[in-house]
């Protein structure tokens, strides 16, 4: 590659002869092609809960996974099930998963342990002697929201959300267990999806794959492995806490790292299982708010990341997720109030009012909806990153440059652009377009038609799609 470096702005350029995956950072051990890859509309999910507007989000995805605690249907474990109401007067079939389905959502409930689980004084005390209710309760829910029964309000399950080592490891396992058989045995076709885990070792948020999830007896309870990742990176001389984050593609962070350590762990251990990331995501929140931080939040001096670098780094984590062997990518979070904390400021919407990042996964969606992960073209960190999406005789290249910033070192960072030659294309270019940041059509790439299979395009850190038809 003939690189040229004028400041901060460099010109290349590439020819691609090779569709081999280079084996280098976050992304060891994937696959240049990758057989069964879901369609993109099957595969990106948004986090909700009870304010969710199936109308609004339903412009980003299909897919969306609630939290549901169990703390709202009973007051404490072995009171009546009363499903679908609860204790605080909501009813989950009209209030909730009822217009979601209506709104055309797929529904992952996240059975919630929430003031019994992790985190909470005397988790052994409100569960003793509770096994055979928590296999009724999930039974009861499995039989009323799942996918067999006359509602259909649902289709997974998750077992908890993120317990970690925060609760006794023995008892949680005997109640994943009978939850586990009571949703088998409410409804067969819905799928087991565990709480949140890693293949390392534990922490508060996120349990050890090793613990138990591969014994002999517990391996057929489940369907699906379930991970949280976010970009954090350690508190350090240059990092003042442990919750900024940075971009996805940078080897320093453990983001797609974790991920690939469970899929790792799955094809040795859990042949079969499906994996899914149900919670990623990054904060944006508007400078003056973050001015007027006050007390712990001011002390703590985390940053969010701008608008505009939220929407970049979301839309190329869904394409990083798309080439590892990961069946469903949820973002978090649907909606946020602008508030200066971390996972505070993670929403699509501010206030029901769209994001950059709104137009930015919309677009993804309505591009990509039909199409499926076909091949990385070019991976070279730093550089230039280029995947490659089909449908049928369509293709669609996505190219952007995998640099980016540190939340907290943002003021004043100049992002990277490059002209690029790209070659070896398998159809004719139609058409280039940037990431959508706004309402409407995305504004044209810059670019020039070399010849029928080239092209001469500038690529930045927003990710730009190039269409193209055999």
């Amino acid at each position: 590659m003939k690189q040229i470096v004028l400041g901060f702005f460099s010109v290349a350029t590439v020819a691609f002869f090779s569709c081999k995956t280079p084996k280098d950072g976050n992304n060891s051990g994937m696959e240049d092609t990758v057989s069964n890859k879901p369609l993109m509309k099957d595969f990106m999910g948004i986090n909700g809960h009870f304010h969710f507007k199936p109308a609004l989000y339903g412009q980003v995805c299909r897919l969306v996974r609630n939290y549901h605690n169990i703390d709202w249907d009973v007051k404490k474990p072995g009171d009546p099930i009363t499903i679908p109401n609860t204790i605080n007067n909501v009813n989950w079939k009209r209030d909730v998963y009822g217009p979601w389905k209506q709104g055309g959502f797929e529904t992952d409930i996240c059975v919630q342990f929430a003031s019994f689980g992790g985190g909470h004084d005397h988790f052994t005390d409100k569960w003793k002697e509770q096994e055979q209710w928590s296999y009724n309760y999930t039974k009861a829910m499995a039989s009323f929201y799942g996918p067999s029964g006359a509602e259909k309000l649902a289709t997974s399950f998750e077992i908890d959300n993120e317990p970690g080592r925060r609760v006794d490891l023995p008892m949680f396992r005997n109640l994943f267990v009978q939850m586990a058989k009571g949703i088998r045995d409410g409804d067969p076709k819905a799928k087991v999806v565990t709480p949140t885990i890693h293949a390392r070792p534990a922490d508060d948020y996120s349990q050890d794959v090793h613990s138990f999830y591969g014994d002999a007896d517990v391996l057929p309870l489940y369907d699906v492995l379930n991970v949280h990742t976010y970009s954090t990176i350690p508190k350090s001389g240059n990092n003042p806490n442990n919750w900024n984050r940075t971009w996805p593609e940078d080897t320093s962070a453990v983001y797609l790292k974790v991920v690939q350590e469970t899929i790792d762990w799955r094809n040795t251990s859990a042949k079969g299982k499906e994996i899914w990331v149900t919670e990623f995501g990054y904060d944006a929140c508007t400078p003056d708010v973050m001015k007027n931080r006050k007390d712990w939040w001011e002390k703590l001096d985390w940053q969010g990341h701008t608008d505009l670098q939220q929407a970049q780094y979301l839309v190329r984590s869904f394409l990083a997720f798309a080439t590892l062997d990961v069946n469903r990518a949820y973002l978090y979070y649907y909606n946020d109030d602008n508030e200066p904390s971390f996972h505070a400021a993670s929403g699509l919407t501010r206030k029901f009012e769209p994001k950059m990042s709104f137009h930015a996964v919309k677009q993804l969606y309505e591009t990509l909806g039909n199409f499926r992960f076909s091949r990385i073209i070019k991976q070279d960190y730093g550089q230039l990153y280029v995947y490659e999406f089909s449908n049928g005789s369509n293709r669609t290249w996505v190219a952007w440059s995998p640099t980016g910033v540190k939340s907290h070192e943002k003021e004043g960072y100049q992002p990277r652009e490059a002209r690029v030659t790209l070659t070896g294309m398998p159809g004719k270019p139609l058409s280039a377009k940037t990431m959508a940041t706004a309402a409407g059509d995305a504004p044209n790439a810059s670019w020039e038609q070399v010849d029928n299979n080239s092209i001469s395009i500038t690529i930045g850190e927003s990710p730009t799609y190039i269409l193209m038809k055999k």
